[in-house]
């Protein structure tokens, strides 16, 4: 797995090179054809990939065995033999996003199997439940957050502009030198943005996107600039069998990070006539600016605080490690954060304000909860731990105008009478007592809190 051993400054860095392909399909006739030619399909791109320090691509499907080849609405599943994750591993790849309209065509258990293999071959799976996902190469930070638009086997897809992903895209941006969004989106074969892929992409950047990377369409849509950041609508084929003209053609862009800033070019792919394997076209420069970048990471007192994605049960967690002067000085336990900000609560004293899902005996579910923590040179340790303030808790953060403000949004529903399916909303603030937080008045709220959550 990739782990980060330098130091963090704010000095010359050296370039980190990252590059995204487009959809990869490990099943049908592109088995069919790297079992009859017992090559790897990366044989033309291996030089390109394995000078990127990131190779990143989008796996339709998933590892297990499957009799059908399509579900009760026809939609064709894609069985991937695990056997054969170990090409996406020897042709470079390091991150793979299966958030798509085929991670569940084998149910849960398939997706899982894919996450166990891709661990097993030293690549990050990078899916909704764990992003933002975070990975630090050359003293940059790299947030990836993937999100799937499109329905699939379970009727389900990731909300788009729902209060789970404004907290993702806020945690990933507070954590983070460069946020990246990779977002399965737009309609199938066409050559052209649509209406929701444009507005979804605006959404995205008022949230923190330095760079959105489109698939799904299998055909390449020509990129944009939107609100100053460069979307990729859609990256097309880069590994697939299917035989209309357009799904021939792949794109890979390339994404060239040094001392706070950033440069996209296109590189583009296409397959031969009688084969699905991809080979090199030429470049596209799409006449892109030169981009900026956050330099400055979250800190507390003298430490930053570099956040690391690590698996722990099946589940992603974050470890957050502090630098003081470029020098490691500890690590925290993995934490199931949700947000995470630094205020001044008693107008004094600088905190940790994090939000976390725990579970709790007080209302017996899973949900979030609001921590407190301080800082010294050990490390991170408590200063309270809150089930969800006055009310079941939706989502918390310090006011912007004053640090001493909490602003929270709870459920309708109480402690005392809980009901999750209340679609009531309680905005409350509070302020921090020293052993917890009090509630304050309603006109508090109005002044200090935005209530459009």
């Amino acid at each position: 797995m990739l782990i980060f051993t330098g130091l963090f400054s704010c000095q010359h860095q050296d370039e980190v090179r990252i590059l995204f392909t487009g959809d990869i399909l490990l099943s049908r006739e592109v088995k069919k054809e790297y079992d009859y030619r017992n090559e790897s399909p990366w044989e033309d791109l291996k030089s390109l990939f394995h000078n990127a320090d990131l190779v990143i691509g989008n796996l339709e499907g998933a590892v297990g065995t499957t009799f059908e080849t399509a579900d009760s609405n026809g939609s064709p599943l894609f069985a991937i033999d695990s056997t054969d994750i170990q090409l996406l591993s020897d042709a470079g790849f390091n991150i793979i996003g299966i958030e798509n309209n085929h991670s569940y065509d084998l149910g849960e258990v398939g997706k899982q199997n894919t996450v166990n293999q891709l661990l097993k071959n030293e690549i990050h799976p990078v899916c909704f439940d764990n992003s933002p996902y975070f990975i630090s190469v050359k003293k940059v930070v790299f947030s990836i957050v993937t999100i799937n638009s499109v329905p699939r086997k379970n009727n389900f897809e990731n909300p788009m502009y729902s209060l789970e992903l404004k907290q993702k895209m806020r945690l990933a941006k507070s954590l983070s030198n460069m946020v990246i969004v990779s977002i399965h989106w737009g309609s199938e074969l066409l050559e052209w943005s649509n209406k929701s892929q444009r507005e979804a992409a605006k959404w995205l950047i008022t949230q923190g996107a330095d760079i959105i990377i489109g698939s799904h369409p299998h055909v390449v849509q020509n990129p944009e600039m939107i609100d100053g950041k460069p979307v990729f609508f859609s990256l097309g084929n880069h590994l697939f069998d299917q035989k209309y003209p357009a799904t021939k053609k792949g794109l890979i862009v390339e994404i060239k990070v040094k001392n706070g800033k950033f440069q996209c070019k296109g590189i583009a792919t296409r397959t031969k006539p009688n084969s699905f394997y991809p080979e090199l076209a030429e470049s596209v420069s799409y006449n892109f600016p030169t981009f900026t970048y956050n330099r400055n990471l979250l800190k507390i007192n003298e430490y930053s605080l570099i956040p690391v994605s690590v698996f722990k049960q099946n589940n992603v967690k974050i470890v957050l490690e502090a630098y003081n002067n470029n020098q490691f000085k500890w690590r925290s336990h993995p934490l199931p954060l949700v947000d995470i900000s630094i205020a001044k609560l008693d107008g004094k004293e600088e905190y940790i304000f994090a939000l976390q899902n725990h579970y709790s005996t007080l209302d017996k579910e899973t949900s979030i909860r609001p921590y407190v923590y301080a800082v010294d040179a050990q490390g991170m340790y408590a200063k309270w731990r809150g089930s969800a303030l006055a009310f079941p808790l939706l989502d918390a953060y310090i006011s912007p105008q004053n640090s001493q403000i909490l602003c929270a949004l709870h459920r309708g529903d109480s402690y005392i009478a809980l009901n999750k399916e209340n679609s009531d909303k309680r905005f409350m603030a509070y302020q921090w007592n020293g052993f917890g937080f009090s509630a304050l008045p309603d006109s508090i709220a109005c002044r200090y809190c935005d209530k459009d959550l």
